[in-house]
């Protein structure tokens, strides 16, 4: 399946629009992790532990769009958007909300 961010393929027109696939993914972050990225965040640089929990989080998203496209019948997600949100009291978790068209190319 391929996924771009782009409305179209270089060298590979659409041949069939499926519709809109959009999927989300809720993630928390636990107590030591925010204990870590508090220190991180007082002493400065990355946040390592962060970092995996986003990244963990969007390909959980991608791979959840690129199935729906699956059970669509098609072969690519043109138009990908990623969005990110924090939720929750005090913003303990993080929303990652992936949206494309799905077609056949």
């Amino acid at each position: 399946m391929i996924l771009s961010t782009t409305n179209q393929l270089d060298n590979r027109p659409v041949q069939q629009y499926l519709g809109v696939v959009t999927a989300e993914t809720i993630i928390g972050a636990n107590v030591i992790k925010d204990i870590f990225a508090g220190l991180r965040d007082f002493f400065g640089g990355r946040s390592g532990t962060y970092e995996r929990v986003l990244q963990e989080a969007k390909d959980t998203a991608l791979q959840e769009l690129m199935s729906k496209g699956h059970l669509l019948g098609a072969n690519a997600i043109i138009g990908v958007d990623l969005d990110f949100e924090t939720i929750g009291s005090n913003g303990s978790m993080l929303m990652v909300i992936a949206s494309g068209t799905a077609v056949k190319i």
